[in-house]
């Protein structure tokens, strides 16, 4: 089979975590919403770690194609 999943995963985690990015980074400066979280602004580093996995899944998906185009023009 050839489904590849990692492409539209990795852009719904880019893009949710480039929105939580933004919120988190807008927000920062609100004491009030982030009292319940300890003080820590929770949307902003979760968000940092999904564009950053979302990242590493489009890049592997990349790779991947790249290197099965590779394998069938040698063939």
């Amino acid at each position: 089979m050839g489904i590849d999943i990692k492409l539209p995963i990795g852009l719904m985690f880019s893009i949710l975590g480039a929105v939580l990015t933004i919120y988190g980074y807008v927000t920062k400066s609100d004491p009030d919403i982030y009292q319940k979280s300890l003080n820590i602004n929770i949307n902003l580093w979760t968000g940092i770690i999904m564009l950053i996995f979302g990242l590493a899944m489009i890049l592997a998906s990349l790779l991947q194609r790249k290197e099965k185009e590779e394998k069938q023009d040698g063939e």
